[in-house]
Order: structure tokens, then C-alpha cells, then sequence
């Protein structure tokens, strides 16, 4: 399957249970190897970054079975600290194993993430971090690894310029099995952070603070074989929240906690959608075209990065003039080129998007460049008039498990191509 063929103009309606986060569950697979045992993850949905990861995990030792939604890892076998440089570049969650790696095996070696082409992807915070602990850092030249080895982590305090999710997790699992008590300031409070504080203490470990900026971790406590269930992808379920009110439709979500997603349901309420929230449910109803509004992404709980594409093509449609101030990923504008395909207006301006909405979007063939920008496609495609392919849909399978059986669901006009 290479296509996503999407016949706009058909009406969404219906109730969509949301599959488990992707954000949450990759970090922890990498926390599962501090633990010289099992650990069985549950709602685990079935992507393409998962099934990478399974496979880096193999490579090192471990075994990882995914049965259904339940994932057992078991990392009592890991013998190599070493990952290679194909399977980093495959995405960019792969860094969080850095941490974990230096943490079990007091050494690691690992090359620059990959993933999609959204912009850099500095690793300086992640660095910091562990050496700030103790860990001695070579990074390597052109084609050479980065190294990393320490004779014992300890504990510190490290404070973040920036919270960073990915250094927040790696500063979590090098705390957890370092010597001492560790403060970490400045952490990203994400709710996937949350979730995996949640998981490593289950694992045995002592995170506190957990929801906040500053944690703090005694570390060096033993680690037992554990079972936890992932809560719900808060980034699906605002894909498919933002497709249903830019494509004017009715939603019943379920399965990802509302709070997740407030900065994105206050956006939707300001544009005109009708709006119900409960802790785990969210209703949405949009008639007709949406008002124009202005985001600018941040950090938790500002609006999240992972959805600007996909607001962006919502206000594609939109009456009048929206704006977008892009603050995390320079090239999260690239799907604004596979937009104008479409017939939408919008103008870049360094980190800012000026969006003229258009009372309609015309299909044609367009190209997915990351995992968010090709969910934005088919979200764009729903909006518009005749047929829309949507090419490269291997990105999108990165992070949903199928969306397009979760859109035909609800009545989309959806369906993967040979």
C-alpha cells in the first residue's frame, strides 16, 4: 500500500474509540530495558514506529511479542549496548535508548535519529543531561557513532533551558538507575511524560513530582517485572476531531483523556464547532464553515506541534484570516506546499503561516513528507471536492494504526491503494 485514495464531501458521523498513544508507549519500550526481566504493555497500538522498535530491541537481545494489543518485552537477554545506524534513522524515538542503554549496560552506542523531516533534531539537552550524571560523551565524526559510557551514573541536578520531552525521558531513565537523588528542573509535562513516570514507578522505581516541571528521582532502587495499559493517543484523537469539524461532521471520542486536548478543543470552540468534554469523552459537532482563528504551537500545554498540519488544513476552509506561529519544528510548514495543491491560500513568512480559507478545496494527487503533514493531507482531502491520492502513506502509517478504518468508520470515503 503506497496511496490513500480520499473521496471528499461525504458526511462524518459516528463514535471512534482512540488507539493507544504512540508518544507514550515508545519511551517506554525503552524503559523496559532498565529492567533485567518482563514487562508486559498493554493497548499497544499496532504502528510501524512500534514494530521499528521491537526490532531494535531484538537486535540488542531482548524479545519482544506483540500479541494482539500486549506487548511483552523481555530484556533478561540484553547483550549489546550498540544499535546500528539503519535502524536509528528510522525515527527519531530511537534516541530515547540512549538513557536507558548507559543506564543497564553503562555504555551505549547510537547514531543521530531519523524519522520524519520536520526539521533538526538537536540532542545538546539529552547530552547535557547525562553528562551531567556522570556519563562521558564522544560524539562521533561523519559516519561514526556517538559513544557514550560512564563507570557509575549518580545522582544531580539538572536543569533544562527548554523542556525538551525527548531529554526529559532520557534524564529519567539515566536517574532512575543512577546512585543517589536526582532533580530534574525544567522537565516537559506532557501527558506521554505523566504516563511514563507512572510506568517506571510501577516498574519500582521513585519518580515524584510527576505532572509538574521539577521531578525527582532516588535512584539505584531494584526493578521488577511489571504490566501496564497505556492510555489513549491524544494525537489521533485530535486528527480525527480536527477532520470532523473542518469536513462539518459529528464525533463521539473516546478513549484519550479530554485534558490532553484542551488546547485544541478551546481553538475548535472559537471557530465555531459545538464542543462537550467529559474526563475520557469528547463531542464535537460542526455545521458548515468554520471562523478563522490564530495558534501559535508550544510546549504542554501549549497547542501541540504533532497537530498544527492538521489545524492548518482546517483553516484551509476557514472564514477569513488564521495564522500559524510555528515555535518547536522549522519544517513543520513543508505540507503547506502539498495544500496549495489543493487550492488552498497560504503564505510563509519565516515561523508564520497566514491562511486564507477558501469556501473550497479542490482533489488532486498530492504527497505525504512526514507522519502529521500526511494525516493533514487526508484531513484536507475529506474538505475537498473530487478525489484526492495521497502518495507516500507509509508515513502515516508510522503513528495510525489504520486511519483509513477509522474514517470509513464514520462515514469517510477512504480506502488504501496497491
Amino acid at each position: 500500500m503506497s496511496a490513500i485514495e480520499v473521496r471528499g464531501l461525504c458526511p462524518i458521523k459516528g463514535e471512534i474509540t482512540v488507539q493507544g498513544s504512540k508518544n507514550a508507549v515508545l519511551p517506554m519500550m525503552a524503559g523496559a530495558v532498565l529492567n533485567n526481566g518482563i514487562t508486559v504493555i498493554n493497548n499497544v497500538p499496532r504502528i510501524q514506529d512500534v514494530f521499528c522498535m521491537m526490532g531494535i530491541l531484538d537486535s540488542l537481545g531482548c524479545s519482544c511479542v506483540l500479541d494482539g494489543h500486549s506487548l511483552t518485552i523481555d530484556a533478561a537477554g540484553l547483550s549489546r549496548f550498540s544499535i546500528p545506524k539503519a535502524e536509528m534513522e528510522k525515527m527519531r524515538s530511537s534516541i530515547m535508548l540512549l538513557g536507558a542503554l548507559l543506564g543497564r549496560c553503562k555504555e551505549a552506542e547510537v547514531y543521530y535519529p531519523g524519522g520524519c523531516m520536520i526539521g533538526k533534531r538537536p540532542i545538546d539537552l539529552h547530552l547535557m543531561a547525562l553528562e551531567k550524571m556522570g556519563a562521558r560523551i564522544r560524539e562521533g565524526q561523519g559516519d561514526e557513532p556517538l559513544r557514550a559510557s560512564v563507570p557509575r551514573l549518580r545522582g544531580t541536578v539538572v536543569d533544562f533551558p527548554f523542556p525538551s520531552v525527548g531529554a526529559t525521558e532520557n534524564a529519567i531513565f539515566a536517574a532512575v538507575a543512577a546512585s543517589g537523588k536526582t532533580v530534574l528542573n525544567g522537565c516537559a509535562k506532557e501527558p506521554e511524560i505523566v504516563e511514563l513516570c507512572r510506568f517506571m514507578n510501577n516498574m519500582g522505581a521513585s519518580v515524584r513530582g510527576v505532572g509538574g516541571d521539577v521531578l525527582v528521582i532516588e535512584g539505584g532502587l531494584p526493578l521488577h517485572d511489571s504490566e501496564f495499559t497505556v492510555g489513549g493517543d491524544r494525537i489521533a484523537g485530535g486528527t480525527y476531531l480536527l477532520a470532523a469539524a473542518g469536513a462539518g461532521g459529528e464525533i463521539l471520542l473516546t478513549g484519550t483523556g479530554s485534558q490532553g486536548l484542551k488546547t485544541v478543543t478551546s481553538v475548535l470552540k472559537q471557530m465555531g464547532a459545538a464542543v462537550f468534554e467529559e474526563e475520557e469523552l469528547i463531542y464535537l459537532k460542526a455545521a458548515g464553515r468554520l471562523s478563522a482563528a490564530s495558534i501559535k504551537t508550544g510546549p504542554y500545554p501549549g497547542f501541540p506541534t504533532d497537530l498544527q498540519s492538521v489545524m492548518m488544513a482546517v483553516m484551509s476552509r476557514a472564514r477569513g484570516i488564521s495564522t500559524i506561529e510555528e515555535k518547536i519544528f522549522e519544517s513543520r510548514f513543508k505540507t503547506a506546499n502539498e495544500l496549495q495543491k489543493l487550492g488552498a491560500e497560504i503564505v510563509i513568512e519565516e515561523d508564520i503561516a497566514k491562511i486564507q480559507g477558501r469556501p473550497l478545496l479542490k482533489g488532486c494527487e498530492v504527497n505525504a513528507w512526514d507522519l502529521r503533514g500526511g494525516a493533514a493531507l487526508v484531513a484536507a482531502g475529506l474538505m475537498a471536492e473530487g478525489t484526492t491520492i495521497i502518495q507516500s502513506c507509509e508515513y502515516i502509517m508510522r503513528g495510525y494504526e489504520d486511519i483509513c478504518r477509522d474514517l470509513s468508520g464514520m462515514g469517510a470515503c477512504i480506502r488504501y491503494m496497491e
